[in-house]
């Protein structure tokens, strides 16, 4: 059987894996989480089940728990030496836009961009973290308004950067001497409520024209940025109509601003125990969760639901009240929140069953079941209008992320879900996505006036 529409699958990286006490296991990868050996044979498997790209998450804080380890690499810096021992893959680095300045980023990924072949994208995220503010001179996190507001400003002139040069602007005319055609670069002269910058950017437009824009984010703020801007959009889901009725908003919301909901990928994030049997997978997510420390989940839960359960006794169910009306798929100000709030409100959990939900994937949807089993989930949710691929996050590095390329990616290859071979070779190819011409090129300006007619 054969789809001409092919599902998207990354793989997030995440040191021993996804699942919070991953590194308690005594086959984990702990020893080796500072070597960058480790994240680049991760990647090359990766590749070598011709995945779509990799994906880093990131937080400029240390969140100063005794549980678990903290982030090693700085990201795109990590993506770079990964670049260099893969040809295909995609490498996704997230960045906020509250703690760079566009100029700086923009030479970054751009770099990132150039020395990968058309490989990378850039997560763009507002950063919510107190703790991270407070690295960067602040008092505390500013409103999620005004994060998003500034959010949109930076990737306007982070754009403008990256399209200031047309794509012919370089003639490289060795008789007459002239490299640039200094007519088809352009300063940017941007001066706006949160930034301004002078431009133009210092180098020619890179492979990709610009890295893919990614967000991830279900909160009202989140949605109608990622609407207006992302190509790839990374979204936490546990049950298949919520994941529905989120993916039909954001295809509408798109279609209403002038774009082509094709373009606009949904990608959950799915965190996968797989094993031949049944019982043998519901057992590997039984004996992750016998490991996890409670107090570590407790305060996790309590940063996302911004609200204290410490009078909770462990075995006591979660009131729903206590989240409010956050359940409301497509009315809230926190995405991980209503997440939370939904599996309180739809399964009625004790707390210490909600701390081992969360433990697998901080409210991703966590699945256990045989390889079959899996890619029927994954089917379902492609064919259901839910997801237009996966955010794979395996709980155990690198052998559930070996259970899942050698045995359920097969089966999605063999029903015609997925690519057996690679078709092109940068990042926007495997998404499906067209180069975007320069806003300053005469196609780029009409393109520009049809999205916002």
């Amino acid at each position: 059987m054969s789809h001409s529409r092919k599902l998207s699958l990354n793989a997030f990286l995440h040191d021993t894996g996804h699942h919070e006490a991953s590194w308690r296991h005594p086959d984990s990868g702990l020893d080796r989480i500072d070597d960058i050996t480790w994240y680049q044979e991760i990647a090359r498997k990766a590749e070598a089940a011709k995945l779509d790209a990799v994906f880093l998450a990131d937080g400029p804080a240390w969140y100063g728990s005794a549980h678990r380890p903290s982030n090693q690499f700085e990201p795109i810096t990590l993506l770079t030496a990964i670049a260099a021992v893969t040809d295909k893959l995609g490498l996704i680095s997230t960045a906020s836009t509250s703690y760079y300045e566009p100029y700086n980023l923009a030479r970054l990924f751009a770099s990132l961009d150039r020395i990968s072949g058309g490989r990378a994208g850039w997560n763009i995220v507002t950063t919510y973290s107190d703790d991270a503010a407070r690295n960067f001179g602040q008092d505390g996190v500013l409103p999620n308004e005004t994060r998003y507001e500034r959010a949109q400003e930076f990737v306007d002139v982070i754009t403008a950067l990256w399209d200031s040069w047309e794509d012919d602007a370089v003639v490289a005319d060795r008789e007459s001497g002239v490299y640039v055609d200094t007519a088809k670069v352009h300063r940017i002269d941007h001066a706006g409520k949160y930034l301004k910058v002078r431009g133009p950017f210092n180098a020619p437009r890179t492979p990709q024209g610009r890295p893919v824009y990614v967000q991830a984010g279900s909160s009202n703020d989140g949605r109608l940025f990622a609407a207006r801007n992302a190509e790839a959009i990374f979204t936490a889901h546990q049950t298949l109509g919520d994941a529905q009725a989120f993916y039909a908003d954001i295809k509408s919301k798109a279609r209403g601003l002038g774009r082509n909901p094709d373009h606009v990928l949904v990608l959950p994030g799915i965190s996968p125990f797989i094993a031949d049997t049944e019982k043998e997978a519901k057992d590997l997510y039984d004996y992750f969760n016998s490991l996890t420390v409670p107090a570590f989940g407790l305060g996790q839960l309590e940063k996302v639901a911004g609200v204290s359960l410490r009078h909770l006794d462990l075995d006591e169910k979660v009131p729903a009240e206590i989240f409010g009306s956050a359940g409301n798929v497509l009315d809230n100000d926190r995405s991980r929140k209503q997440v939370v709030a939904n599996i309180v409100e739809r399964d009625q959990p004790t707390l210490r069953e909600l701390l081992h939900r969360l433990a697998g994937g901080r409210g991703h949807n966590v699945v256990h079941g045989t390889p079959t089993q899996i890619a029927d989930t994954i089917q379902e949710w492609f064919e259901g209008g839910a997801a237009d691929g996966f955010n794979v996050m395996p709980p155990l590095y690198p052998q559930l992320l070996d259970a899942f390329t050698e045995k359920v990616v097969p089966i999605l290859q063999d029903r015609g879900l997925f690519r057996t071979e690679y078709t092109g070779s940068t990042l926007r190819e495997h998404y499906g996505l067209p180069r975007p011409a320069s806003i300053y090129s005469s196609d780029g300006a009409s393109a520009n006036t049809a999205e916002t007619a």
